[in-house]
């Protein structure tokens, strides 16, 4: 069942997720304000973060960087592209 949200990211009414998108606070938080759209504009941008910087997904350190850029990205002022970045 689909579920309407304001999208706090691109604020207007829109599809919401299915299902929180991770556990806890933050992934109910998402779920309740974030839409389905947002989400895969997040995405997006994650994996040209993971990809751009080399992360790896063991490596606490990477796990945190990408959740500090998921909260910018999605309710504050966005997540920076890398220095030098070119699609």
């Amino acid at each position: 069942m689909t579920h309407t949200v304001h999208c706090a990211k691109l604020q207007k009414e829109l599809e919401g997720l299915p299902q929180p998108p991770l556990p806890g606070e933050l992934g109910k938080r998402i779920y309740e304000q974030i839409s389905r759209e947002a989400w895969q504009m997040w995405l997006g941008h994650q994996t040209m973060l993971i990809n751009e910087y080399r992360l790896s997904m063991i490596e606490p350190q990477s796990r945190a960087f990408l959740l500090q850029e998921m909260e910018k990205f999605l309710f504050g002022e966005g997540s920076e592209k890398p220095p030098g970045y070119n699609p």
